[in-house]
């Protein structure tokens, strides 16, 4: 019997740099991925500047739709960016 292949849920998130600025990604391990940024490792950006923390978060069922809800957000100004956080 075939073993059924694992759900897996993918996140959008948008973490607070320590210069105030924003980072926007995707991830499917929203934990371990704020872990790797914290380390330095995560992206050139966050390496750069550090983080503070997780403002927004949501969850996709797929990667795709991770990725298009992550390049609409990237788009978005400073404004838009903290109105959606809220």
């Amino acid at each position: 019997m075939a073993q059924s292949k694992k759900v897996q849920s993918w996140y959008v998130y948008i973490l607070k740099c320590k210069n105030s600025s924003l980072y926007t990604g995707i991830t499917n391990n929203l934990q371990r991925r704020l872990s790797v940024h914290r380390q330095g490792k995560g992206a050139k950006y966050t390496n750069s500047f550090g983080v503070l923390g997780i403002v927004y978060r949501k969850k996709y069922p797929t990667k795709q739709e991770a990725l298009m809800q992550e390049a609409r957000i990237k788009k978005l100004t400073r404004k838009d960016k903290l109105a959606l956080i809220k």
